[in-house]
């Protein structure tokens, strides 16, 4: 009877003890893909594709901000939800709070954009406008706008153009579109950077005390 031997430096208990939390991992995530919309505050399962994770120990999957703090924040010319052309030099002159989330509609989106309303007296206050940008599209942004009574703009960043060059990174091996916020000064410099996902409504909190702070 011929035999097979395994020419590597590890017993068989050991080979089957490598690939273990892979699959462990594995149907974790179809678990996770199987949970309640509400429990990823801004992510519609409904239309997430199945999840490959990266098999190769060094790939990494963090993405670091392009705009930091202390750097001029790119311009962008974009949409809002009345189909009026806004660009970022529009608000030159006074500091602009400019917040990055995933999509109207969703559970935590809405409790942030909620908040925004509910606290807007106090930005102004501040000498500060408010400006929220996501991939959906202008229709959407004004059935959401009016929906729940918002007082600042919608942006339309369909394709993600300006999430992708202002480097905003994403959650749950890019599945989810991140939240993420800036406080700009009255000359476009990135002042702060604030993330946080399932944390919707502490962005309020945040740029409000920095703002409060300057």
């Amino acid at each position: 009877m011929a035999s097979i031997s395994l020419h590597t430096n590890h017993t068989l208990p050991s080979l089957l003890h490598v690939q273990t939390p892979k699959a462990t991992l594995c149907q974790n995530l179809s678990l996770v893909s199987k949970s309640s919309q509400s429990q990823f505050h801004g992510l519609k399962l409904s239309s997430v594709p199945s999840i490959s994770v990266p098999s190769h120990p060094s790939v990494k999957t963090s993405i670091f901000a392009k705009v930091s703090e202390g750097t001029l924040a790119p311009s962008f010319t974009l949409k809002d939800q009345d189909g009026k052309t806004v660009n970022l030099s529009k608000f030159k002159g006074k500091p602009v709070v400019v917040y990055f989330y995933p999509a109207d509609e969703t559970p935590g989106c809405t409790k942030q954009a909620c908040a925004f309303r509910d606290s807007y007296e106090k930005f102004k206050k501040a000498g500060a406008e408010v400006v929220g940008i996501s991939a959906d599209d202008s229709a959407s942004h004004k059935q959401f706008a009016s929906k729940y009574k918002l007082p600042f703009a919608l942006l339309s960043d369909e394709g993600n153009k300006v999430r992708k060059e202002w480097g905003v990174p994403s959650d749950l091996f890019g599945a989810l579109p991140g939240r993420q916020t800036y406080v700009l000064d009255k000359n476009g410099v990135c002042r702060l950077v604030y993330n946080n996902q399932f944390q919707p409504e502490k962005h309020i909190d945040e740029t409000l005390k920095f703002l409060k702070s300057v």
